[in-house]
């Protein structure tokens, strides 16, 4: 008879056996073979694998593992990575031959595959693209390269769609009724079977869900879900844009009850652990529309130089992680700003209340102090949380006349204007600071659009960057400077702005355009700022100078965000961080989080930088692009009564097909199609911007001026075609005989 303690030890040996088929916890279930090592498996066979081969040979015996692994070969699948056979069998989709990526769809029916890591686009013929949409994720396989060089593919799979609900205008005729969606590149009508039209009616717009996505046989098939309203309804351009490129509008459930429990004023409990500044008399200096008032500054001398003050509103005081109101602020990223209206980041009664540095009321805020020596270098800087008081709210147009008049003899030494008198000093000797460094500094003019009362556009005015707009922008990035700079010294993870070098190629185009016209990049393969900033200064006298700073401006990468710290080359700087928004960008709430832990000496909570930087680049993105669409329609509507007028502009762009043409002060832009031009043979040249008529050698080239007509506007299309406008006529000469 076998002691008790032997049958234990047996029992134990019996329960081990079976627990290495059986997992024993949730935890364990989930310990499955990463993606690289299936990826390294696969590679080691040289072959497809069924699902049972692959889990024998990376030793996954137990059912739940089984599962669990076959949903990561289906989402492998679904990247692009694996593609599935028609045996059930997974292989390496680029030992197949095949390139994951998106599609991008031309209106002309065709489209291209922009793979996802470093391969050209790969060119769809219309038969292949018919069976896509713009945005879809597909497989394709090469099949070799055109005439020109470029490579065209066959689509093999389809990983996934991209357009559910989509835009566009109702048809309906001869009983066929259809949705042209309003994207251009969505390149196919979606049909609608007879009762799926909600009531809508013939050249209405209307929001669309596709139920039946195209294939190489049948277009796509739907039903109206929505519908927006007429044609041209004032707002639809808006509308349209927010549906289009599905900006969130609408707030979650449960936010209404969070919001009731954050109060209207500054309590006293806020003011623990703040420094009380409501004794300096900062002020918020904006254009004449802005409603919400992140920022505002203070600036005094001192025996050794200035101290600069940027309170920034403490929004993570109110916005805490985890909460409803965090998610709903994530998710939109960042505010939009279209004419006339804004989609905000934060609910009103933060953005425009709680959060916003309103004159005469106590504001919670984070301050950054900078200390500067009398030439303008930076010395020392520090963060706090504290609780302000802004003592006005100022204008651009109003500070630039206090500083371009000169100063009254009765002037108040502590009187508002005497204040930002000292602040402008401050900003001149940042300004030379800048200019040292080489920050690329190009005056832009944007378009303000002013309204009727039945908000059409009664006309277009140009809105210009003045001293007062430069004051605030390099106080604005000296705070930010400091932060980035904090966060790096204490070692704490951070989301920058940043800002990567050029490519090679784009800097060999832009140095081959300058030589053309007499002037020269240094730098050699590795320019810096500083060589850009030393070409906008050459051009700067020049009456071609729109045309090069054009060029220099498509030569550069676009800034994103990233846990990554790679400098920011168009200001010039070895790190940058968005800091002083955080009422309409999420990543100066982000910023404000990561200071606060500093300050109070927290850990950092666990976070995907990563994610986030790319998210936050995404809303950024997707907002300047809604908004560049609503403004587009707008112009366009705003010229659609003024076909057969002749208008003075600038070429503004060069391509094969023919000139952009943007008119002085409207900024509206136009196309001169190559077939417009005065008759003759046009060579396009890539290199200097320009066309050239190869039998009159009649140049046409980017900064040039014109005198246009506008020949047609299609609101559908956002396009406004321009032809040059026929020499003046000279005067008929007098009848009656000659004097001799």
């Amino acid at each position: 008879m076998r002691h008790r303690s032997d049958c234990r030890v047996l029992a134990r040996d019996a329960a081990t056996r079976y627990c290495r088929h059986m997992p024993t916890s949730e935890s364990e279930i989930l310990v499955i073979p990463s993606r690289e090592a299936i990826l390294a498996q696969l590679e080691k066979s040289g072959a497809p694998c069924t699902l049972k081969t692959l889990a024998k040979t990376l030793d996954v015996g137990y059912r739940p593992a089984m599962h669990a692994m076959q949903r990561r070969l289906r989402a492998m699948v679904r990247d692009g990575q694996l593609l599935e056979t028609r045996d059930r069998r997974f292989g390496i989709a680029r030992a197949m031959e095949l390139l994951p990526g998106r599609v991008i769809g031309h209106p002309d029916g065709f489209a291209f595959v922009r793979p996802d890591v470093g391969d050209a686009d790969i060119y769809l013929a219309p038969r292949e693209a018919r069976r896509v949409l713009h945005g879809d994720r597909v497989l394709v396989r090469l099949a070799g390269q055109d005439d020109r060089g470029r490579p065209y593919g066959a689509l093999v799979e389809v990983l996934s769609r991209a357009n559910h609900d989509v835009v566009g205008r109702y048809f309906q005729e001869g009983g066929v009724a259809v949705v042209s969606p309003d994207n251009r590149h969505l390149n196919q009508d979606i049909l609608i079977p007879p009762g799926k039209e909600a009531g809508a009616k013939h050249g209405q717009i209307v929001v669309v869900t596709i139920d039946q996505q195209p294939d190489s046989r049948y277009q796509p098939i739907g039903h109206v879900r929505e519908v927006l309203g007429d044609h041209m309804a004032p707002g639809m351009e808006i509308d349209i844009a927010i549906r289009s490129y599905e900006l969130p509008t609408t707030w979650p459930e449960g936010l209404t009850r969070e919001l009731r429990q954050i109060s209207a004023t500054v309590v006293e409990a806020d003011y623990a652990d703040r420094e009380d500044l409501r004794d300096l008399p900062f002020v918020t200096i904006d254009g004449v529309d802005a409603r919400d008032f992140d920022d505002a500054v203070y600036c005094r001398k001192t025996r050794s130089g200035f101290v600069l003050y940027v309170a920034i509103a403490d929004v993570a005081h109110y916005v805490r992680p985890g909460t409803v109101l965090d998610r709903a602020a994530r998710e939109r990223g960042t505010s939009v700003y279209f004419p006339a209206r804004v989609i905000p980041m934060l609910p009103e009664q933060l953005s425009n209340g709680i959060c916003s540095l309103n004159p005469d009321v106590e504001r919670l805020t984070m301050v950054c102090e900078l200390r500067y020596d009398a030439a303008g270098n930076c010395t020392r800087t520090r963060f706090a949380n504290a609780v302000i008081r802004s003592r006005a709210r100022l204008i651009y147009e109003e500070v630039a006349g206090w500083l371009a008049a000169a100063p009254p003899s009765d002037l108040a030494k502590d009187s508002l204007e005497s204040h930002l008198r000292v602040a402008y000093e401050l900003y001149q000797l940042l300004r030379t600071q800048r200019e040292v460094r080489g920050a690329l500094d190009i005056d832009s003019v944007e378009p303000l659009f002013v309204f009727d009362a039945a908000r059409k556009i009664e006309r277009i005015e140009t809105r210009q960057r003045g001293d007062a707009h430069r004051l605030i922008e390099e106080f604005m990035i000296a705070a930010n400077v400091a932060a980035a700079e904090h966060l790096i010294r204490h070692r704490r993870a951070a989301l920058f702005r940043i800002h990567a070098l050029p490519e090679a190629q784009k800097i060999e185009a832009l140095r081959q355009f300058l030589a053309g016209i007499g002037l020269n990049l240094g730098g050699g393969e590795h320019p810096v700022a500083q060589h850009f900033s030393k070409v906008l200064e050459q051009a700067r006298a020049r009456p071609d100078r729109h045309l090069i700073e054009t060029v220099l401006m498509r030569s550069l990468k676009l800034a994103v965000y990233s846990p990554d710290n790679q400098g920011h080359f168009g200001l010039g700087l070895t790190a940058y961080a968005h800091f002083t928004s955080p009422i309409r960008r999420y990543p100066d709430l982000a910023i404000h989080r990561a200071l606060k832990q500093q300050i109070a000496k927290l850990p950092a909570p666990a976070d995907d930088l990563l994610l986030l930087g790319e998210h936050c680049s995404m809303t950024e993105r997707r907002a300047d692009d809604a908004t560049r669409d609503a403004v587009a329609w707008l112009k366009c509507e705003y010229m659609l009564d003024k076909v057969g007028q002749h208008f003075v502009g600038i070429i503004s762009a060069v391509t094969a097909f023919g000139l952009f043409v943007q008119l002085d002060d409207s900024f509206v832009e136009g196309l001169i199609h190559v077939t417009a031009l005065p008759e003759d043979y046009y060579h396009f040249d890539p290199v200097r911007h320009r066309m050239v008529g190869r039998r009159k050698q009649q140049e046409y080239g980017l900064g040039q001026r014109l005198t246009v007509v506008v020949a047609r506007v299609s609101l559908d299309d956002r396009k406004i075609d321009f032809a040059l406008a026929p020499p003046p006529t000279p005067p008929p000469l007098k009848s009656g005989r000659r004097r001799r």
